[in-house]
């Protein structure tokens, strides 16, 4: 019992990143009234799951159905996730109405932001389906395959409650310190964003 369960874990945890979730979702979500950030929040992890389960039951195969790998799909994530750096980077906020602004902006964006870029790819990204179609591959028995689904609950719960979280540092650094973790955020998704597209280019094997 639980001989996997470990191991499966400690490799989702990395693969998703709980906090760095968080810290995504804190910039992402600043100025938003705390129901609202809960709200996407539950969004995020739910569909999170859901694709992680899909991926868990039905492996490669999903892409395969449409003729894409995953080098190819993680190559297009970091492209995307670029854009939403960018955005976090140099995106302005009006300073006379920024209550309009933020009106404007969850009526355009609530369910988007949740899906993308919250569910996919910083949390369902490619590294974590691929991590778990792994695991899956190596849990034979049942039980295994049971263990390494419990794992991935455990770690998509860990982010949802790292998510909930963040509200609280909302309040704690306020509105300017927000805006810096917004920034800061960015330069390090945009980090990520390149990995994605350095490791999407090697696997494709481009450059062997």
């Amino acid at each position: 019992m639980f001989e996997i369960f470990p191991t499966a874990f400690a490799t989702l945890l990395v693969a998703v990143g709980p906090v760095q979730v968080a810290s995504m979702f804190l910039g992402l979500t600043v100025g938003m009234p705390a129901a609202h950030r809960r709200k996407l929040a539950v969004t995020a992890a739910v569909v999170a799951l859901g694709i992680l389960l899909a991926f868990a039951l039905g492996g490669v195969q999903l892409l395969g159905l449409i003729g894409v790998g995953l080098p190819a799909f993680r190559t297009a994530g970091g492209v995307l996730l670029l854009m939403v750096a960018a955005d976090l980077l140099l995106a302005q906020h009006s300073a006379i109405s920024s209550i309009t602004t933020t009106e404007e902006r969850e009526a355009k964006h609530q369910g988007q932001i949740a899906v993308f870029p919250l569910a996919i790819p910083l949390t369902a990204g490619p590294g974590s389906m691929t991590a778990i179609v792994l695991l899956m591959s190596k849990a034979h028995a049942a039980i295994g395959k049971v263990e390494v689904l419990a794992a991935l609950g455990a770690v998509i719960g860990l982010t949802f409650g790292a998510m909930l979280l963040s509200d609280h540092l909302t309040r704690v650094l306020g509105v300017t310190g927000a805006n810096v973790v917004a920034r800061v955020s960015g330069i390090f998704l945009a980090a990520l964003a390149m990995q994605f597209i350095f490791d999407g280019l090697t696997q494709s094997g481009l450059f062997n």
